[in-house]
This record gives C-alpha cells, structure tokens and sequence, in this order.
C-alpha cells in the first residue's frame, strides 16, 4: 500500500520544468545548429547551461530532490551537453574533414555520455568540493563560447578547425579524465556577503555585455585549464613532500 502511494504521488513539477526549459534550449541549438545560425545554437547552450545550475539548486531549496529528477536531469545534460556542442562544432568547423571530423565530434558526445554515467555513480562518495574530470557543461560551455566568437567574427569555419578539432578532442579527454576542478559548491548563497562580493559581480556582468562571446569563452576556457594546472601543482606538492632532501639538490 505504501508502494503504491508512493508511485501516486507523481513528480515535482518546478524542478523538473527548469530541467526541460534546459533540455529545450539544448535541442534548440541543434535544430540551430542544422540551419547555420551558430550564434543562436552556441547562445541556446548557454542558456541551458543555466537552466541547469538552477534546477538542482531550486530542488534542494524547495526540498524536492527525487531519483526521478536526478535521472531526467543527467538524460537532459546529455542532449544539451553532448550532443548538442558536438552537432554544433560539427557542422560549424568539423564539416569539411569528414570522416575525422566526425569522429572527433562523436568521441566528444561519448566522453559527456561517460563523463554523467561516472558521475552518476559517485554521487555521496568523493569530495563536494571538487569534480573529478571537467564538467559536462563547462565543456560544452568552451565550445559554444568558441562557436560563438568564430561565427561573431566571421572566422574562415574551415580555417578554424585548426584549433576547433583539438580543442573538441582536449574537452571530451579532460571530461573523462581524473584531472581535479574546482565545483564552488562551498560557496554560501544563502548567507551574506561582504560588499566587495557584489561589486566584483557587477564588474563580471558589464564585461559579459561588452563582448560576451570572447568574454564567457575566455572564462570557461581558463577554466578547462585550471584543472590541468590545479592537479600539477599538486603532484608537485606531493613530490616535494616525500622528497624534501631532493629539492635541494
């Protein structure tokens, strides 16, 4: 009997609808993508990039997590995320190589498909504080940004897929890999902040609306670096740590 209230009691209806505001927009830019409108596709993956950082935090807010919406919410990340920066740079970019092209846009989805299942399954068990390998939508955000600025600029696609090829490939490894970044997951948006924190806000704000392709692709892709960076200076540190007497030699 209590089985069969539970089933009853259906879904919860705000957290889900961000999750399909997002799946939306992602789909979006596919259907963009197949037109030629490059800036729409790479602005509709933004958006669903957003819709996706408020669905979870409205859940907990409102106390309406459910597996259900754990799941619709990695099936939606997975069309927004992966198919749809890997269809977009595709055919953008990647079109006119081929084969290769292809491929490294289909390796792409694969890693964001592998980067949601690993996530999936280590939920409750690594550390909030970081993600291990990059994470789905910083990536498709690095390469919607790059999209964005190329299609912005009217940059040669063909001649651009000198850096769209390996940057494509670099995003779908750094997914998979075991590269450590920063989630932010600490910071306290409930609480109050000092003065300072609200200014440097405003400041990011009006550099975005100055140029926001050059300026949201820069930020994601410092970020796609700081992983590599974070985890060398780790190694580093743990080097040093074990070999103290070496370092001075």
């Amino acid at each position: 009997m209590d089985k069969e209230q539970q089933h009853s009691r259906g879904i919860y209806l705000l957290p889900n609808l961000f999750t399909t505001a997002g799946l939306f927009a992602g789909f979006y830019a596919i259907v963009a993508g197949i037109r030629g409108e490059f800036e729409v596709a790479a602005a509709a993956i933004f958006i669903a990039m957003i819709m996706d950082g408020l669905d979870g935090r409205i859940a907990r807010m409102t106390n309406t997590q459910s597996a259900f919406g754990a799941e619709y919410d990695s099936l939606a990340d997975m069309v927004s995320f992966g198919l749809a920066p890997a269809l977009v740079i595709f055919q953008w970019s990647l079109f006119d190589m081929g084969k290769f092209g292809w491929m490294v846009a289909f390796i792409y989805a694969a890693c964001a498909a592998l980067r949601l299942a690993r996530f999936n399954t280590q939920i409750g068990i690594i550390d909030k504080r970081f993600f291990q390998g990059l994470p789905s939508p910083a990536a498709a955000a690095t390469l919607a940004g790059w999209v964005w600025v190329g299609a912005n600029n009217d940059f040669d696609p063909s001649t651009m897929a000198i850096i769209s090829l390996p940057l494509t490939l670099a995003c779908g490894l750094l997914m998979v890999s075991t590269v450590r970044y920063h989630s932010f997951k600490e910071l306290d948006l409930k609480g109050k902040v000092p003065f300072i924190v609200m200014l440097v806000l405003v400041l990011i704000f009006a550099l975005v609306a100055i140029d926001p392709p050059i300026v949201l692709f820069t930020i994601f892709a410092v970020y796609a670096l700081s992983g590599p960076v974070f985890t060398l200076r780790k190694l580093r540190q743990h080097r040093s740590e074990r070999n103290p007497n070496q370092s001075d030699t």
